[in-house]
């Protein structure tokens, strides 16, 4: 039997593939610069000398801890086309975490922008090895060796069965795990991603959240079409509004909490934004009354993508037609797999549960992970029956499309019912008096957890708890309806936008 096509090219082929397709079109932009696609391989091959100057090598491990800039995905893309397989701390990220997760990922070398995190430096260089995305005193700075290397082509060399990177996940249930990924998945997700997003015929993508996460994979898709691509660093209403305006921005990426932001911003007029085509957003779930306060501002532009760390951007998609007021049922489901993904939903035995029930949310995809590091007993259990279990709880309708009930560790036992947080949710953030909410089970005597919620008000309105606990019991029946009703600020958020209940339980107990 012939071989041929039996392996898959890597994601240094890729990029090597782009730059040399699109050569002098403009690639990449940021607040201080501008790269076409040939000036970009240029600046990647840089780096892939300045990491051998810095003695690393193919096999060997680096870290980043930086902001979203060409010259921070340039580092990144270099050690993708070295073969060095990188894990990217998140911004956000405590340095408890960081810290763990260098000496977790057995990091030879840890390349910090020294602007925005000067404080990390120190503590983490008694770590590792440390080198610097500018100028910092006794640390080398890998920048401007950079800057000393002869540009050439990036010639990437490449095992398709290596590590590109090892990604850790949020950690809001214990200590991060660290999620490996060889080049077949992440090829196959760039792939899925080409054929299954609505692009517009010229894409101009805007980049807010950190490259660190789900975003930095966005940029190879958008490279590989020859499109440009627009990196921010952070996000505000406003400063989104106004480089959409600067750029003439087609599509973004956002989470659900920047959607809100915009919504509610005074400021923000839908006029400066007209250029956009499309909105992927993602990362967590979204209120259904939200969304469709979103379709009346945007108009249908919006694109929902559901993934996990363990299965990198797309498992399924909620596609701009399904975004439809007249079938309001439908803008709470993510959709339908795509072409890369089989799907089941499955019971406590594995076995499949009945149409329309819920049970656990299972995937079969070259794009799911190759394990966790150095968790041999967590992979067997995640991966266990040949399907990879996503903790998701989910059903599916007569259409085919998905609907995610909760997460599997969320779900409240209330007086014997199972009570999925996320409905509860749905149903508080549709009253006119909801900004914002975040449902959790607090320890009872009587009923053995109790359904909690935390909300924020909308401006101007003031939350009456025993109403509103009458409007969810009208909604959706008396075990739904919260116990207690708490009024706060804001609601606490992971590293990547989430609603953090971990935080919010904490939050409670005190």
């Amino acid at each position: 039997m012939s071989t041929l096509g039996s392996s898959t090219c890597t994601m240094g082929e890729l990029f090597d593939r782009a730059i040399r397709r699109f050569g002098d079109r403009p690639a990449i932009v940021d607040g201080k610069s501008k790269l076409t696609y040939r000036q970009l391989g240029a600046r990647i091959s840089q780096y892939k000398s300045a990491f051998a100057a810095l003695g690393l090598k193919n096999g060997d491990a680096v870290g980043l801890l930086v902001t979203n800039t060409i010259e921070a995905y340039s580092v990144m893309a270099a050690a993708i086309c070295m073969g060095v397989r990188y894990t990217a701390l998140h911004p956000m990220g405590s340095l408890d975490d960081h810290l763990f997760i260098v000496g977790d990922a057995e990091i030879d070398m840890l390349i910090v922008e020294p602007t925005a995190y000067a404080a990390r430096i120190e503590p983490l260089s008694k770590a590792c090895k440390i080198a610097t995305l500018g100028p910092s005193e006794g640390h080398t700075d890998i920048s401007a060796l950079a800057d000393q290397q002869t540009p050439g082509d990036l010639s990437p060399t490449l095992d398709s069965s290596q590590i590109v990177c090892v990604v850790y996940t949020g950690g809001t249930t214990g200590m991060p795990k660290g999620v490996i990924h060889r080049h077949p998945s992440f090829v196959n997700s760039v792939q899925t991603v080409l054929g299954e997003y609505e692009w517009p015929a010229e894409t101009r993508m805007l980049i807010v959240a950190p490259i660190s996460h789900a975003a930095g994979l966005l940029v190879l898709p958008v490279l590989l079409k020859g499109g440009m691509v627009v990196m921010a660093n952070g996000f505000t209403p406003t400063g989104f509004q106004d480089t959409i305006l600067e750029h003439k921005i087609t599509a973004t990426f956002v989470v659900p909490t920047m959607i809100y932001a915009l919504l509610d911003h005074p400021d923000v007029v839908v006029e400066k934004m007209s250029s956009l085509e499309l909105i992927i957003y993602g990362a967590s779930p979204i209120s259904p009354s939200r969304l469709e306060q979103a379709l009346k501002f945007f108009g249908s532009v919006f694109l929902q993508g559901y993934a996990q760390t363990e299965v990198p951007l797309q498992i399924t998609i909620l596609r701009r037609e399904d975004h439809d007021p007249a079938r309001p049922e439908l803008l709470a489901s993510c959709g339908h797999p795509t072409a890369a993904v089989q799907t089941a939903i499955l019971d406590e035995d594995d076995q499949p549960v009945a149409r329309g029930e819920v049970g656990e949310l299972c995937i079969r995809s070259p794009m799911v992970m190759d394990g966790y590091w150095k968790r041999p007993e967590e992979t067997a259990e995640t991966l266990r029956s040949g399907w990879l279990h996503t903790g998701d709880m989910a059903r599916e309708d007569d259409g085919g499309y998905l609907y995610l009930v909760d997460r599997k560790k969320d779900m409240i036992i209330s007086g014997g019912f199972n009570v999925y947080p996320r409905e509860v949710e749905d149903t508080l953030s549709s009253h006119p008096d909801v900004a914002n909410v975040a449902v959790v089970g607090v320890p009872h005597d009587k009923w053995g957890e109790a359904v909690t919620a935390v909300v924020v008000q909308r401006e101007g309105c003031t939350i009456d708890s025993a109403a509103l606990s009458s409007f969810v019991k009208d909604k959706k029946g008396p075990i739904y309806a919260p116990k207690a009703i708490h009024v706060v600020d804001a609601i606490p958020l992971t590293a990547i936008g989430k609603p953090d209940r971990k935080a919010v339980r904490a939050m409670l107990a005190e």
